[in-house]
């Protein structure tokens, strides 16, 4: 068993490292088709962020796609726009720890997953039912 007590908390570079992780671990189909994506990890969503999701509690969003899905993008864009994906420190170190059945790596794996299929344009209910199929 680890001793926490000379443990700091996972910090945003350790996420980074586990999302990359899980990144590099799917299926190279699935990264190939996800094509250019930046990650970033910041301890919570903006409060602009926030606001405009309508989320009063920044611990509610542990995770965020930001950018044009790959169905709607298209050669004619002025400025192609990366596409990033946000991973929200704290929220995800909460559910992890407010779950207790779940590896942090499995936790961002998830999290991740969700986001990316927001870039490949499937909406949460879409997301919810693979999810569901896979179960």
């Amino acid at each position: 068993m680890i001793d926490w007590t000379d443990h700091p908390a996972p910090s945003p570079g350790d996420l980074a490292t586990l999302t990359r992780a899980a990144f590099d671990a799917l299926p190279p189909a699935i990264r190939a088709a996800a094509g250019d994506v930046e990650f970033h990890v910041e301890d919570f969503a903006d409060d602009e962020t926030l606001d405009a999701l309508g989320i009063e509690d920044p611990f509610e969003l542990s995770g965020l796609y930001d950018g044009v899905d790959r169905i709607h993008q298209s050669v004619l864009d002025p400025t192609p726009h990366i596409a990033r994906v946000f991973l929200f420190r704290r929220p995800i170190l909460d559910e992890w720890a407010e779950r207790g059945d779940v590896s942090l790596g499995d936790l961002i794996a998830h999290v991740l997953i969700h986001e990316i299929g927001h870039h490949m344009g499937l909406s949460d209910d879409d997301i919810m039912a693979i999810e569901a199929r896979a179960d």
